[in-house]
């Protein structure tokens, strides 16, 4: 299966300690996404066909993959991409949800998280093709620049979608895995099962309890490349839960570190200290879109907004002082009281 977006697998900031030993029933896992998916289940009273649970998730991911690869040419996605300037384009059910869910979020973060920035991450070197390593020059960052904008960029017309410049691009990769968790938790539902825990490169959908009756233990990781550590660990039930950092996709040059987290406003990878950013809510798809878009507001204007949408969010910031690095964690009140639930 073609990859999603290499989010999938270098924003690992979330690390499943799904269940103990013994604790689940079902334990299916594979590729997908240019990443892992893991599905934990406790088999429901009436029993499960297993074999056609898997086919069933196989064709969902497929149908995902189909819509949302930006590595698959012949995607909805790529269509889209691809499409001329003022020409509709009719939408898929699915597309139209996640577009208009990305609007409302566009909205509510000063326009920082945008789809659109298709253009500028394939110039930073982030997106398709491989990375550069190398510093854009300000020109081609100013130009790609005209070409985004989510609110100005596309017109969303019930379910169909105009694009402002034909050279406008989207990548998915900050709002589609969650789309995909979200989708084998219908999967899993249709099935019977009410108990389970969903996880695709990170992004996290869990329900009801494991087979001892606990909610689903997920684990947070400390967002340092040089280590896999866990800095904390909740347990989860009946949320979404998704984290962005800034630590496994960024190229150095003249010493200077640089992200592949864009800022819409600039063209160019933020600078704060926030490395890490948290979100639980009620599905994978809004917990994948508002961690990033958290992430690029950094924490001081990001937690005005989590705790205005009062959202579940923990803000993970880096220091480094003498050549040591720290971190400091800055929790909502929400984040706080499932914590300590």
């Amino acid at each position: 299966m073609t990859a999603l977006s290499r989010r999938s697998f270098i924003f690992m900031a979330l690390a499943v300690a799904a269940c103990k030993r013994g604790a689940a029933d079902v334990l299916l896992n594979g590729q997908t996404m240019g990443t892992t998916y893991t599905v934990v289940a406790v088999e429901p009273r009436d029993g499960l066909d297993q074999s056609a649970l898997q086919g069933a998730i196989d064709k969902a991911l497929a149908d995902v993959d189909q819509k949302m690869s930006n590595w698959n040419g012949s995607s909805e996605i790529s269509q889209i991409n691809n499409l001329k300037a003022k020409r509709p384009f009719p939408l898929s059910a699915d597309m139209s949800t996640l577009l208009h869910t990305a609007r409302e979020v566009h909205q509510a973060t000063d326009g920082q998280f945008d789809l659109t920035l298709g253009p500028l991450i394939d110039l930073w070197g982030f997106g398709v093709q491989k990375p550069t390593g190398h510093i854009p020059q300000d020109a081609d960052v100013s130009k790609a620049l005209l070409t985004v904008g989510q609110s100005q960029a596309i017109i969303l017309e019930n379910r169909t979608l105009t694009k402002s410049h034909s050279k406008t691009a989207m990548y998915l990769s900050a709002i589609g895995k969650g789309f995909g968790v979200d989708r084998l938790g219908e999967t899993l539902r249709s099935f019977g099962v009410t108990d389970f825990m969903v996880e695709i490169g990170g992004d996290i959908v869990t329900s009801g309890a494991n087979a001892e009756g606990l909610p689903w233990q997920i684990a947070i990781e400390t967002p340092d490349a040089l280590q896999r550590s866990f800095l904390k660990t909740l347990g989860v039930s009946d949320l979404g839960m998704a984290t962005s950092g800034d630590y496994r996709n960024y190229f150095e040059q003249d010493g200077i570190r640089y992200s592949h987290i864009l800022d819409a406003s600039t063209g160019r990878p933020v600078t704060h200290q926030t490395a890490s950013v948290t979100v639980l809510t009620q599905n994978a798809m809004l917990a994948d879109a508002w961690a990033t878009a958290l992430l690029v507001l950094g924490r001081e204007r990001g937690m005005e907004i989590a705790k205005r949408q009062k959202l579940a969010a923990l803000f993970i910031d880096r220091e480094t002082l003498s050549g040591k690095t720290h971190f400091e964690t800055f929790a909502t009140d929400q984040f706080a009281s499932i914590q300590h639930s």
